[in-house]
């Protein structure tokens, strides 16, 4: 696919694309999350900052605006001029410096944004107007980084935050996905790092979640954002995207769990699938840093879970956010016995600061139980 970069696939089975059809074989010997400990080189973490495998095909044109809606039509074309607008000297570049107004600056400088802030509800399709972006910024993809917020500050945790400005700032856009506001200590740590970026002329482009105390409004606000990069919101053009409100779909309801047995037999039955328990799963990822939790997924076909039960806290939680969010990037089915998993977290953790974070892993986990249906259709 133009533009897109593959994924290195550490355990030597198969790519994303191949993951996504499992299917029954005669009986092999499953894989297990807990025997792996990857160790991913800087090189491969900085590579991987590409869209998902699910956005590999989108581009401004798949993405389909409600007539009823002006302003995602609006924020097509903006963004699209964005894109041609960074065909220039590389990032780092002396001319690229003062294109982006640092250094000695011509006496006209060029209008339009040096970032861009993507400002709307769930649903809207923020993710695939962002990947959207990437793809149409003429530059190789080596030049070009995507990560959500999480991924980005796992970055900075593996590399450093010297390495990291060092790594990144020779880009020439960086795309942030669900920028998070709902940390302070991330939030500054990440302000920080793209304020040495954009000194180094590299363009961004953001969406964000919200605050904690914003949730139930429906929408993100582009004032909380701008405020809380502080600095930086002057880069920012703020887009905002109109939509239906995701409060009027709600999360879909968790398929029931199947026997320990049939996801035993199931995993023994797929070629390529994981088998371990939920407990032993939420022990190893304490062990695994979440940078590496991609390279933790590769090459599986199906995971496989038995004994799943309640999170005990909330850092094996956020742990656990993560790993739903590389299954789901890569299309992983997943097979469980024990509880559903909309019954994962607490009530307290539901209407903690980190609740939409656990919202979104109920619902991506429960998206790919149902994937994982099919695994069971001829047992």
């Amino acid at each position: 696919m133009s533009g897109s970069v593959p994924r290195p696939v550490a355990w030597g089975t198969v790519s994303s694309s191949a993951a996504s059809r499992p299917g029954p074989t005669a009986d092999v010997a499953p894989l297990s999350l807990c025997a792996r400990e990857p160790h991913v080189p800087a090189d491969r973490l900085v590579a991987e900052m590409v869209p998902p495998p699910r956005f590999d095909a989108v581009r401004f044109g798949t993405y389909i605006p409600d007539p009823d809606q002006p302003s995602q039509t609006e924020a097509v074309r903006v963004l699209e001029g964005f894109a041609a607008g960074l065909n220039g000297a590389p990032a780092g570049d002396p001319g690229r410096r003062r294109l982006f107004g640092f250094g000695k600056a011509p006496k006209k400088s060029p209008a339009g944004p040096r970032g861009v802030y993507l400002d709307g509800g769930y649903g809207v399709g923020k993710t695939h107007l962002l990947a959207s972006l990437w793809h149409a910024t003429p530059a190789e993809p080596s030049l070009k980084a995507f990560g959500t917020f999480v991924e980005l500050t796992n970055l900075v945790g593996a590399l450093g935050f010297q390495q990291t400005v060092k790594t990144l700032s020779g880009h020439r856009l960086l795309c942030i996905d669900e920028f998070e506001l709902d940390d302070p200590g991330d939030t500054v740590l990440v302000s920080t790092l793209l304020g040495k970026l954009v000194e180094a002329g590299v363009a961004l482009a953001a969406t964000s979640n919200t605050l904690p105390g914003k949730l139930g409004e429906g929408r993100f606000a582009a004032a909380d954002f701008l405020r809380e990069i502080q600095g930086l919101s002057a880069h920012f053009r703020a887009l905002r995207i109109d939509g239906e409100d995701y409060r009027h779909r709600g999360l879909p309801e968790a398929p029931p769990p199947y026997s320990a047995e049939l996801v035993t037999r199931t995993a023994h039955a797929t070629e390529g699938a994981s088998l371990d328990s939920f407990p032993d799963l939420l022990d190893h990822l304490a062990r695994v840093h979440p940078s590496r939790y991609g390279a933790l997924t590769d090459g599986l076909r199906a995971v496989c879970l038995t004994d799943v039960r309640p999170v005990p806290d909330q850092s094996t939680a956020l742990r656990l956010v993560v790993l739903a969010d590389r299954l789901y990037d890569r299309e992983v089915p997943v097979l469980a016995s024990g509880l559903p998993f909309d019954r994962l977290f607490s009530e307290d953790m539901l209407k903690g600061g980190y609740r939409k974070k656990y919202f979104r892993a109920i619902s991506r986990l429960t998206a790919l139980a149902r994937d994982a249906g099919r695994l069971t259709d001829a047992r």
